[in-house]
């Protein structure tokens, strides 16, 4: 059973990190500044996966907390960046 695990954690790592790669392609390649703001919020979705997954792995809650983090960081500058698209200011 803890094998399964263990196999389970190692794919679901090497998915995240697949994703994040072509989440990496896109913001580098998108052709409009929308493509690249969701290629960037998709990061950051799978950054928080990932440290999560890490967390599971090794058993520690420090992993759980930095997913904490990369999520609030992670709406903020999404939040950011789609207001700056629409009105082309940020602060009011």
């Amino acid at each position: 059973m803890k094998l399964l695990v263990e196999i389970a954690l190692y794919f679901s790592q090497f998915c995240i990190v697949l994703a994040m790669l072509l989440c990496m392609l896109r913001l580098l390649k998108g052709p409009t500044a929308q493509d690249r703001v969701l290629a960037l919020d998709t990061l950051w979705i799978c950054a928080m996966l990932f440290a999560l997954l890490l967390g599971i792995s090794f058993a520690s809650l420090v992993y759980f907390e930095w997913a904490m983090l990369i999520a609030l960081t992670g709406f903020v500058s999404s939040v950011a960046l789609a207001k700056f698209l629409m009105r082309g200011e940020i602060i009011e």
